[in-house]
């Protein structure tokens, strides 16, 4: 599911922003919209309990391709707005940020509108209001970024062209699950390497000279190599071809001398 993420200040009209998108794609764009908002989850009094944990453990569950997940919640911390848009690099769905740019004394004043047991302290609602890091269209979590004050028309056909139009962001190594590997994967990448630096440093002893006769088995280089050189390389090596997994574990021995050969260039 696309996601939408609302932020801004307590009070500062995101369900009353959530709802209009809700409603509009419902009717407007035959979608169903997922709603997750923070009084759902919350039992105890909004001014004793503050955490976003439970909401972005649902979200993250229900965040798919299909339909449209919009998370009424204050998002006031960057890089929890950050952790999600990790899921949704790794879910490979589109994203937006609605800020709900509301002056801080009209907060005050809807709170104080709002019925005894559902009010913000004038202590935590400030509280909060100072801990609220805006977003920034330039980061890449905060974009595409929807800004829009109290009087504003939510544009929601602009909004839905960027969850439904626009391409997902590609994911990145740190969203990727690591591939799984053969059970004697491990096994035959530390034995074929350590047999091409045995190859390698006995083709002219220790150091080896690139300028004698090639033995099979052994690099191309241009500069002689030490047994601790080659111990170092081979390390790497082994750190890369975990993450790079080659379906042909006979090849490890070539790419092993090719990763020697670019590394000493």
């Amino acid at each position: 599911m696309p996601l939408v993420l609302l932020c801004g200040f307590p009070c500062s009209g995101k369900s009353r922003r959530a709802r209009e998108l809700c409603s509009w794609l419902e009717r407007d764009r035959s979608r169903e919209a997922v709603l997750v908002w923070d009084e759902e989850f919350m039992a105890q009094d909004k001014n004793t309990v503050f955490t976003g944990t439970t909401n972005y453990l649902c979200t993250c569950r229900k965040i798919n391709k299909e339909n449209v997940v919009i998370l009424d919640s204050s998002n006031y911390i960057k890089g929890y707005r950050y952790e999600l848009y990790c899921v949704i690099k790794h879910s490979q769905t589109p994203h937006c940020v609605i800020h709900c740019d509301t002056a801080l004394s009209t907060c005050r004043e809807w709170n104080a509108q709002r019925p005894v047991g559902e009010r913000y302290d004038e202590d935590r609602l400030n509280d909060l209001a100072m801990r609220f890091e805006s977003p920034d269209g330039n980061n890449r979590w905060d974009s595409p970024l929807f800004t829009v004050q109290p009087e504003d028309e939510l544009p929601c056909q602009t909004i839905c062209d960027v969850l439904f139009l626009r391409r997902a962001p590609p994911p990145n190594q740190s969203t990727l699950n690591q591939p799984i590997s053969p059970s004697n994967f491990l096994y035959d990448l530390d034995k074929v390497t350590q047999e091409a630096v045995n190859v390698s440093a006995a083709s002219n002893h220790t150091p080896w000279n690139p300028h004698q006769p090639r033995p099979c088995g052994t690099p191309k280089l241009n500069h002689s190599l030490t047994s601790a050189q080659l111990r170092r390389l081979r390390r790497q090596f082994i750190s890369f071809a975990k993450l790079h997994l080659s379906d042909d574990p006979s090849q490890l021995v070539s790419s092993f001398l090719d990763f020697i050969t670019q590394s000493t260039e």
